[in-house]
């Protein structure tokens, strides 16, 4: 029983850390794909204040009007929260650091992708490069990522491993296949992608795999506010690339500056033209990333008769009853590793402190 007790314990651990993750990774998500809608807007661009230029910034006033106007928010009120929300994740900052608050005045801010001050920890970078990766490959002539069936489901987004590593070789993305083995090693381990059925590890070979977040969904700003929301669905026209428009921002007390270079989308060192003389960037510490959820189906059967959150399940004295199933398997490995002679806590220390994604082998008697 203090077995079960400390294994129930892991698992609802690891559940709300995957959850956290996943929301996360929707910010970020839904931040990036603000920043280009602003840029296309010309909402973003190089204004002048008291004779000093900041580049690639916008006015938090009117940027609020700007979410109005664009019916992402229906009131000023909650735009803000939309937009604190933003720069609580580090996602925005104040272009001087000076105010930790989203305030709808004529104060200047900017996106930490725009500056470089963006946090580049190892789980972001393998998600932003799983992000460019998946980009990459839908805008491939004949790609290699489909709908395909497997085990009588029909999966979206998927490629299967050996063309996925062939792809990476052609594309310049890695330089031997024992790399690119490895990368998507870390894709499923941060959860980008993952095995159709949860059953293998990333490995060379005709196993079939799918990109779990799909990047190409419109969010609605609004979905920043709720645990779950309706988004836009998948177009051909992805919201993670530039189009030219000829509209241009309205009259402010700042003066707007024609930007002199490109709007880079890769993430980089700080660039010089960016400094400024109001106190440091402050960097901050957030790790953006996905979590492993089940296998998306493309026309899932749901057992449910309608959608339950995990809040009414664990409602006291709710319509739910919690049931302990005590199932006779042997854990034979974890992540790989086998632990047939391991005692359980060394088995529970290495679930807790693996990968985001657990791959576990079981033995059961016939």
């Amino acid at each position: 029983m203090v077995f079960e007790r400390e294994m129930d314990g892991i698992a609802n651990s690891m559940q709300k850390k995957a959850a956290e993750l996943e929301r996360l990774a929707e910010v970020l998500v839904t931040g990036e794909q603000l920043r280009l809608r602003l840029h296309e807007g010309k909402v973003i661009k190089d204004r002048r204040h008291h004779l000093r230029t900041y580049p690639n910034c916008f006015v938090g006033k009117e940027l609020i009007d700007w979410l109005i106007e664009h019916k992402e928010a229906s009131e000023r009120e909650t735009a803000i929260k939309i937009m604190q929300k933003l720069l609580d994740q580090s996602i925005i900052h104040h272009v001087c650091d000076e105010h930790r608050e989203f305030k709808d005045m004529k104060l200047l801010y900017r996106f930490r992708k725009d500056d470089g001050t963006f946090p580049l920890d190892n789980e972001a970078k393998v998600f932003m490069r799983g992000q460019r990766i998946y980009e990459k490959l839908m805008n491939t002539e004949n790609s290699i990522i489909q709908s395909r069936e497997e085990e009588g489901g029909n999966f979206e987004r998927t490629v299967v491993a050996s063309e996925f590593i062939e792809w990476l070789l052609q594309e310049g993305e890695m330089a031997t296949r024992e790399e690119a083995e490895q990368l998507g090693r870390r894709l499923l381990e941060h959860g980008i992608i993952q095995h159709v059925t949860n059953k293998h590890h990333f490995v060379d070979g005709p196993l079939l795999f799918q990109f779990r977040m799909n990047f190409r969904r419109r969010r609605r700003l609004m979905e920043l506010l709720h645990e779950r929301g309706r988004g836009i669905p998948e177009s051909h026209d992805s919201p993670f690339c530039l189009r030219k428009q000829n509209s241009d921002g309205g009259n402010t007390s700042f003066l707007s500056v024609s930007p002199t270079k490109e709007i880079k989308m890769a993430v980089g060192g700080r660039r010089s033209s960016m400094s400024s003389s109001c106190g440091s960037s402050g960097y901050y510490s957030s790790s953006p990333t996905l979590s492993s959820s089940p296998p998306v189906l493309c026309n899932p059967k749901s057992v449910l008769k309608r959608h339950v959150s995990p809040e009414e399940l664990q409602t006291p004295g709710g319509p739910f009853l919690k049931k302990t199933f005590t199932v006779c398997q042997f854990v034979v490995s974890v992540n790989g590793l086998n632990v047939l002679a391991q005692d359980y806590r060394t088995v529970s220390n290495l679930i807790l402190t693996g990968p985001r994604t657990i791959v576990m082998e079981v033995m059961a008697e016939i």
